[in-house]
């Protein structure tokens, strides 16, 4: 698939954004710290450390694909009346550069992925001497617990940074938080246990349970999409059916849609191998309100037990 560009030209966005932004600035409620965030799983996280004393615009919402998202003349002015903006920042949000001097925000960028380990993908280069090698870096850090507990500490600093009046209520609520998420962690292993660990073995759309692996003792035996972005092509017939027998090899008994994606490719996928396709994981966007993954909490939670209950059959 290719990357879905701006739906009219930067200069009449720009000019769109000229003309609306004062009627934006007119409708903001006094006293109250403008934060935008790029989607909807580090939207949750931020609002569990902002709470009340914010008003938080989250850009791509539940079920969104912040990889193909296409930003309206809206977005721009929700960053044009912005304090901050709270990113991932690994390429996750191709988009936000140009929305980000369209709508000339002033607002502070805060990349909440700094300090973390970073996963690489397969190096892309040729065999040419001197030619430049480039590395797919995996934005999916949400996924393993304890990177999102770093996230918050992140958030909660620079929020009390720019808005110290409440910088104390920052520091509670992200405290009461912190302590869930590492309770949530704990969860996680406990519940992994009960798989053996030949059984710990994923096949999902795209490459997005790195961390998630790496923390938790699981192998992503392969992606539908060999990428990190869900913009990459669809798998040639060669590549398929060579997924096809690594699943019917390795004795897979599921293989896991994603809440981002049309399943139907993954079910012809499970077809063929003779496999269950489980039900979706929530992997790059909440889900909608009342939903099994609706906050970040339930998200971990479910799709860990659908895993769990799906590989354990």
């Amino acid at each position: 698939m290719q990357r879905i560009g701006f739906p009219f030209g930067l200069v009449a966005m720009a000019f769109a954004l000229l003309v609306l932004a004062g009627c934006s600035n007119q409708a903001r409620r006094p006293g109250k710290l403008r934060v935008v965030v790029t989607y909807s799983v580090l939207g949750d996280l931020v609002k569990n450390v902002a709470a009340d004393c914010a008003e938080i615009v989250v850009l791509v919402g539940p079920d969104g694909d912040a990889h193909t998202f296409e930003p309206t003349p809206k977005d721009g002015i929700g960053l044009a009346d912005a304090d901050l903006v709270f990113e991932n920042g690994i390429g996750f949000e191709p988009w936000l550069d140009k929305l980000h001097a369209a709508s000339n925000s002033k607002a502070r960028r805060v990349v909440v992925t700094q300090g973390l380990e970073i996963l690489e993908g397969e190096c892309n280069h040729n065999d040419k001497v001197g030619e430049k090698h480039e590395h797919e870096d995996d934005p999916h850090v949400w996924h393993e617990v304890e990177n999102s507990i770093h996230m918050v500490g992140i958030i909660r600093d620079k929020l009390a940074e720019v808005d110290p009046v409440n910088s104390e209520k920052y520091k509670t609520n992200s405290t009461k938080y912190l302590k869930r998420l590492e309770a949530l962690d704990l969860w996680v292993l406990a519940q992994v246990e009960i798989l053996p660990k030949d059984r710990r073995k994923l096949v999902t759309s795209h490459d997005t349970f790195g961390y998630f692996a790496n923390r938790y003792g699981f192998q992503v035996l392969g992606t539908l999409l060999s990428s990190f972005s869900t913009e990459a092509s669809d798998p040639s017939p060669v590549t398929f059916a060579k997924l096809v027998d690594s699943i019917k090899a390795a004795k897979v008994p599921a293989i896991f849609a994603e809440n981002t994606q049309n399943p139907k490719v993954m079910e012809r996928l499970a077809r063929e191998a003779g496999v269950k396709l489980a039900p979706p994981l929530f992997t790059d966007a909440l889900g909608k309100p009342g939903t099994p993954g609706d906050t970040y909490e339930n998200m971990i939670r479910s799709n860990v037990t659908t895993i769990v209950d799906a590989l354990k059959q």
